[in-house]
């Protein structure tokens, strides 16, 4: 697994409205294809992604089969005190990528 990209401020203040974003590489396929000895290769796309910030969810969406093969995410998130946001996308097959931010507010 390819290790996300990921934007969030390492500063705010308290209440500001900030701005995460969120990239990942990720070999998708679509299911439709067919390997040399004719045989479909199975669908693996990421079909979940969930935002949380100290353990309260700020962000989660169900992803379908139209995303891109490495999808970038954009979203915005109150802080009202410091802590850690961890990233969660879930493929197909139950694979799991994980990445954390921390981010300091004052």
């Amino acid at each position: 697994m390819s290790k996300p990209r990921i934007k969030v401020p390492k500063k705010a203040s308290a209440g500001d409205i900030i701005s995460i974003k969120t990239l990942v590489n990720h070999t998708m396929e679509s299911g439709q294809r067919k390997d040399k000895e004719g045989n479909v290769i199975p669908r693996k796309i990421l079909n979940k992604f969930a935002c949380e910030f100290n353990g309260d969810t700020v962000f989660s969406a169900d992803i379908d089969a139209a995303i891109s093969s490495n999808p970038f995410l954009q979203f915005s998130a109150r802080v009202a005190e410091s802590g850690t946001f961890k990233f969660t996308w879930t493929d197909d097959d139950g694979s799991i990528i994980e990445a954390e931010k921390k981010i300091e507010v004052s």
